[in-house]
């Protein structure tokens, strides 16, 4: 009887084990010049998308990442809680690949930092990570021109949030009187 237990128990590792092993390794390559996402399947280019990534002083980090956290319907605390469906969180700054509703902008740099896909196409995404998973998962993020990443304290990897419209923009140019008088 106890021989039958063990056999059961390694047939069902080796069972679990296997599933793992089946798993296909995931590379998401952004480039940013060209804006476009190039998704491969064990070596083999399998996708290739427009995307948006981020605007001025919002850059899209460069790097290389494994993704951490997958939710099907997020929204956003920083941004007014916008839609992001289907958003993979890559950085811990807070970076996603995620769907969005505006379409007309993939192609272009557009985004707060974050990677816009089409709705259809970051559905497929999520499903094919979800299948294989987040270990198996690499993003890398490269290309364009990182001019507007540093800040002030030399740190350019954190995620700087818009400001809410209870706050107001300082003037540049208070205190200049003092210096004229």
């Amino acid at each position: 009887m106890r021989l039958r237990h063990v056999a059961a128990a390694v047939m069902l590792l080796g069972m679990l084990s296997a599933g793992n092993a089946l798993a296909a390794n995931v590379l998401i390559s952004i480039n940013k010049s060209n804006q476009k996402m190039t998704v491969s399947i064990d070596g083999e280019k399998t996708y290739v998308w427009p995307v948006s990534t981020g605007v001025s002083g919002y850059t899209t980090p460069s790097g290389s990442w494994q993704p951490f956290r997958m939710e099907r319907d997020h929204f956003s605390k920083e941004w007014d809680d916008a839609p992001m469906p289907h958003s993979i969180f890559f950085t811990p700054q807070g970076h996603a690949i995620h769907g969005s509703p505006y379409t007309k902008r993939l192609g272009t740099r557009a985004s707060h930092g974050c990677v816009r896909l089409a709705p259809a196409n970051a559905a497929t995404l999520y499903a094919l990570v979800e299948k294989n998973g987040m270990k198996n998962t690499r993003v890398v993020v490269k290309g364009g021109f990182d001019f507007d990443f540093f800040s002030s304290d030399s740190d350019f990897l954190y995620y700087t949030p818009r400001k809410s419209k209870s706050q107001k923009r300082r003037n540049p140019f208070a205190g200049l009187s003092d210096i004229f008088d």
